[in-house]
């Protein structure tokens, strides 16, 4: 979320627009407060043409499901008097929030309320919905409750977007069909593209060029299913050449790597710098997208973007007819969750036929180019963000 709504805030801001975040100080992925910045006071920076509020936050060393929900709150309850404040001296022509998470949310609405302005939630994943299909929280009657304060909270807002076509379903059932828009991610042509000759990332991390690479590169977490992919190296460990390269952070780092101890065909990696990223994509023959099976639909990996834009292929987890399994058709191959025979399976037939990755490649190349250029997604937004706030 972080990525793409300071990316948002950042074109807004260089388009002319007057543009004022409150957020929290950064802590993703590494579920730690990052050096040089504080929890437990507020500070002001500017940044890129904007004016940015970090505001306190307790974040959990060890995250659960109520925890994350403590979590969001107390980033509510530090970020309501600045907003509010905002809202009545400063008057914004509309209060926009991203969701994660449903403390939040409240908050907007009230400032957007005080200012006498339109409000916009933009929903990267369905967090409730998420957290119990993965048991992360299990109380029937929290669900319940929890659903309903959903509901109602995203009935009082003006507009409502998501990311596919499929949340937009999701939201039909939660009762605000006639608010919604889809508003997708994005990728920078300029910042990801192909390299076509071999990757200077290989020879600085110290990969062979003979060797056939299988990356994933993003976060380490519950909803990813990323553990499958210690039994996808022990199924190829009969193929010498073949490498599997983990990059990324998260709450699930730990246990991988003690599940992959002893796996010579798996390297882990730490994040890299984002200069390097585009290198890093290059580097791959094939990137691995797994996903568990519970979070079909309530989530779309915004990573699966920078892996297409690699023009590579992508091999991916998901359940057939999701949104993820239709935009992966003809720029990679859809196995069924979890199934580490069939992932493992995928990369030895690609391994194989140079031409057939050479297809999905250009295949997915095109489908960047028409469905999620970061200029033509952002246009249509401010199109969409004036007329909200004109209507009103």
């Amino acid at each position: 979320m972080g990525k793409f709504t300071g990316e948002m805030a950042e074109w807004l801001a260089a388009r002319g627009h007057e543009v004022r975040v409150i957020t929290a100080p950064p802590f993703y992925p590494h579920g730690k407060i990052s050096e040089g910045y504080s929890g437990r006071r507020f500070a002001r920076e500017k940044y890129a043409g904007l004016d940015i509020l970090r505001c306190p936050i307790w974040v959990a060393e060890k995250q659960s499901g109520a925890r994350r929900l403590l979590q969001g709150l107390s980033f509510a309850v530090s970020s309501m008097v600045p907003l509010l404040w905002s809202c009545l001296f400063w008057r914004p022509d509309v209060v926009w929030t991203v969701a994660p998470s449903l403390p939040s949310t409240g908050v907007a609405l009230v400032g957007a309320k005080v200012a006498g302005r339109p409000s916009w939630i933009h929903i990267q994943d369905f967090e409730i919905d998420a957290a119990f299909e993965l048991g992360l929280l299990r109380s029937s009657w929290l669900r319940g409750f929890l659903q309903k304060t959903e509901r109602f909270l995203l009935s009082r807002f003006n507009s409502v977007s998501t990311l596919t076509p499929r949340m937009l379903e999701r939201l039909d059932v939660k009762g605000v069909a006639s608010k919604r828009k889809l508003f997708p991610n994005w990728v920078d042509p300029d910042f990801i593209f192909p390299v076509q000759d071999n990757s200077p990332a290989r020879a600085r991390l110290g990969i062979g060029n003979d060797y056939f690479v299988a990356l994933y590169s993003g976060n380490l977490g519950e909803k990813q299913g990323v553990h499958d992919l210690v039994d996808v190296a022990r199924l190829l460990s009969d193929e010498k050449d073949v490498l599997l390269l983990v990059c990324g952070d998260g709450a699930g780092r730990a246990r991988l790597s003690e599940l992959a101890n002893g796996l010579d065909n798996l390297r882990l990696l730490p994040l890299q710098p984002a200069a390097e990223f585009n290198n890093l994509l290059g580097l791959a023959d094939v990137h691995l997208l797994p996903q568990k099976p519970e979070v079909a639909d309530l989530v779309m990996p915004s990573k699966l973007l920078a892996m297409l834009a690699s023009g590579r292929p992508v091999i991916a987890g998901a359940k057939q007819g999701t949104q993820l399994a239709l935009e992966i058709e003809g720029c990679g191959i859809v196995v069924p969750p979890g199934d580490a025979a069939l992932m493992a399976d995928a990369i030895r037939l690609l391994k194989s036929r140079s031409d057939l990755r050479s297809a999905m490649g250009r295949a997915a190349i095109e489908r960047v180019q028409a469905r999620w250029a970061k200029s033509n997604i952002l246009s249509q937004f401010e199109k969409d963000l004036t007329e909200l706030v004109r209507s009103r």
